[in-house]
């Protein structure tokens, strides 16, 4: 049966009207400014936040990508992060277009574009536009991208609950970098969804655990021990590295026995005292069901809390070489 559908052809202001039409809500824009090496500048238009379509960061996920969190005007671990973004760019054999110093300046000058104070920035390094292809040989050049999002996020102190997934996990390869091929991640937290959940824990071929969706997980045991899975499959977290650092501040109280990392099994896992999501935007998310179990008692636990303060406070007044400070226009 034919369709009687006229579809319109728009002048470039008409469809640069459109786009702002979208956004003109009277709202507060969530993302309040971009960066582009394909322009080569900063746009506060959030109309104008777009890439090109033949980007094999778009059709092929040629890409990469990696974020920090911005506290009160400083943006947190950026250098550990983009220490990160750098050897996942490299596993995907992707060439920035800049030195790492002036990758850092850009993120820094966007953020400062923005005004925002308090968030998120996230970056990505694609493969670039050229065409349609499998190979990136026909792109001029790989491209960076950046935007800042604004968010009044909060230290998370509820706790939540988790299903072990069903959907098998990146092979590690591509755990191990950041890439913009998420389709496994976005799947595990629907099928959570789906079931009640607030998102999953994915275990290897071998039955340990290996981490969240988007990020990693902390079981404290009945004898107060700290451990995380080993990172040799799964993304190295910078949040949870900044945790194993800040911890043994608690072995030192006598509130913790030990902190370390290794292999754990489902059945381990599940007799623990107490389970955490450890991540950027987080920085700690309290677990305390698992595949319709408790975990532990039940409730949040008092060094899953106490740990979640050392990482909040490392977030708003660590030392300087964690926290760069956003030069704001006065």
């Amino acid at each position: 049966m034919a369709v009687d559908l006229s579809i319109p052809v728009y002048s470039a202001s008409q469809v640069l009207e459109k786009l702002q039409g979208k956004w003109d809500s009277g709202k507060k824009q969530p993302y309040p400014a971009m960066y582009s090496s394909f322009f080569g500048g900063i746009t506060l238009d959030p109309a104008m936040m777009s890439i090109p379509i033949d980007d094999h960061m778009v059709h092929r996920g040629h890409g990469v990508f990696d974020t920090a969190m911005l506290m009160d005007g400083y943006l947190y671990e950026l250098d550990t992060h983009l220490d990160r973004f750098l050897r996942s760019a490299a596993k995907a054999k992707i060439s920035s277009p800049f030195p790492r110093e002036t990758l850092k300046t850009i993120l820094i000058q966007m953020t400062a574009a923005s005004k925002c104070k308090k968030g998120s920035i996230r970056y990505w390094l694609s493969a670039g536009p050229g065409n349609f292809l499998l190979s990136s040989a026909g792109c001029p050049a790989p491209t960076f991208y950046a935007v800042v999002i604004d968010d009044g996020f909060s230290q998370c102190k509820e706790g939540v609950k988790v299903i072990t997934s069903t959907v098998p996990m990146k092979p590690p390869l591509f755990a191990t970098m950041k890439s913009v091929n998420y389709l496994p991640n976005v799947l595990s937290v629907m099928e959570a969804e789906e079931k009640g959940a607030f998102a999953s824990i994915w275990a290897d071929e071998q039955g340990y655990v290996a981490e969240g969706p988007n990020v990693n997980v902390a079981f404290i045991s009945k004898d107060k021990e700290l451990l995380l899975p080993s990172f040799d499959k799964i993304l190295s977290g910078c949040t949870a590295k900044r945790l194993l650092a800040l911890a043994p501040k608690l072995v030192e109280k006598g509130q913790l026995k030990s902190v370390g990392t290794g292999d754990i099994t489902i059945e381990e896992a599940k007799k623990s005292a107490e389970m955490m999501y450890v991540g950027s935007g987080l920085p700690l998310l309290p677990i305390i069901e698992w595949d319709d179990h408790p975990v532990g008692d039940g409730r949040v636990g008092e060094l899953t809390l106490a740990l979640s303060d050392l990482l909040w406070e490392d977030m708003t007044s660590g030392p300087g070489l964690q926290r760069v400070c956003v030069p704001y226009a006065e």
